[in-house]
């Protein structure tokens, strides 16, 4: 297990990519955030900390994304933006792209293309006010990882969380997980003890399983061939759940596992890279 933890502190952050065609294997991805924009019309009680505080955000974010706003003088009757978390929206210079733009702002490109719904960069985008940062894992309540391995032996890596360049189709892929080798039929254990929110087919997943740990933790299990647990059960570090299959995207020619740690954030559940997680 490195020693070393991914964290994320609230922050005010953005970033910049170069111009390609960029696709998501992650078919369970949250809608962007710009498609949950609302409005607030200013009365004359309010204050730019009261509407902050309504809709659990900073004024700092209120006036970021409402150039216009005054905090010493609000114009009652204004509409106001207000967006589902802190952030602000950024327009998208020409031939940006989603590295472009993280390396602009400050921020980890998987995580703006995630909050921007994993599809192609458009014209604005909206940057989360979060910094990512990299801790001892002691500051952490003692964090040690997960507590068992999806697989009954160690194996071979494919391919590995993040971006994926990919020439010959002139794009980069976001792959949200790590996929680990195995034969064909090979049984799949639970790394947490946790309940199973979701076991069924689910896109270029092919069968999947999504467990739910304490802490705001989940793992999935992909391209699986059984399933062995179903929706609401409670499962322990080692038990079987499944079988190593080759289900879901129809490109996949080697069986094995695709598994994916993801934390709960106010964005939806965000990847991290599974070697952070997984015992050594």
């Amino acid at each position: 297990m490195t020693d070393k933890y991914l964290l994320f502190t609230l922050g005010l952050s953005l970033f910049l990519l170069t111009p390609t065609t960029v696709k998501s294997l992650d078919p369970l991805c949250r809608d962007p955030v710009l498609s949950h924009l609302t409005t607030h019309k200013i009365s004359a009680t309010d204050t730019l900390e009261s509407i902050a505080t309504q809709y659990n955000l900073t004024p700092t974010t209120l006036i970021l994304n409402n150039p216009n706003l005054d905090e010493d003088s609000l114009p009652v009757g204004r509409e106001i933006i207000i967006p589902p978390i802190n952030g602000i929206i950024v327009d998208v210079p020409p031939l940006a792209n989603w590295q472009d733009m993280a390396e602009a702002y400050g921020v980890r490109s998987d995580l703006l293309f995630e909050v921007n719904g994993c599809q192609p960069i458009g014209k604005q985008v909206f940057v989360p006010g979060i910094n990512w940062t990299t801790v001892d894992v002691s500051e952490l309540a003692n964090y040690t990882g997960l507590q068992g391995y999806p697989l009954p032996t160690e194996a071979a890596t494919g391919l590995a969380y993040g971006w994926q360049d990919q020439p010959s189709q002139a794009q980069r892929l976001f792959h949200s997980g790590v996929d680990l080798f195995a034969e064909l039929g090979t049984t799949v254990l639970a790394a947490e003890p946790g309940l199973v929110v979701f076991a069924g087919r689910e896109g270029n997943y092919g069968n999947l399983i999504v467990i739910n740990h304490d802490k705001g933790l989940q793992t999935r299990y992909a391209h699986l061939e059984k399933i062995l647990v179903q929706p609401g059960e409670t499962v322990a570090t080692g038990q079987v759940i499944g079988t190593v299959g080759l289900t879901g995207n129809p490109d996949l020619d080697v069986p094995h596992l695709h598994f994916e740690v993801r934390y709960q954030t106010p964005m939806g559940w965000l990847a991290q890279d599974p070697l952070l997680h997984l015992p050594q």
